[in-house]
């Protein structure tokens, strides 16, 4: 299942880098590439590979993964390491 996010479906308005836009983004692991917190274009996609990985197409789920992302812990900088971290995460919440 290939999920497409789009800006619109999210609770919170992100800044865009337009200047790296067209640098390559997230396209599964291992991926030690920085990730950008406060791009919109680094945020979509990962959020796509995260509700594809935890195979949902539920807004809530979204929304959940947004309010993860956004609490994420600093220390958490390459790409690799958001997706452990939000579908890990997301996973655990979901359990409950």
């Amino acid at each position: 299942m290939s999920i497409i996010v789009k800006a619109s479906d999210f609770k919170f308005k992100y800044p865009r880098d337009i200047a790296n836009r067209d640098q390559p983004k997230f396209a599964g692991l291992p991926d030690p590439a920085p990730f950008n917190r406060d791009d919109l274009y680094d945020i979509l996609p990962m959020m796509e590979a995260v509700m594809d990985e935890l195979d949902s197409q539920d807004g809530e789920v979204l929304n959940m993964l947004e309010d993860l992302l956004n609490q994420m812990p600093r220390f958490i900088v390459t790409r690799g390491e958001v997706f452990d971290y939000l579908q890990g995460s997301a996973r655990e919440c979901l359990r409950r």
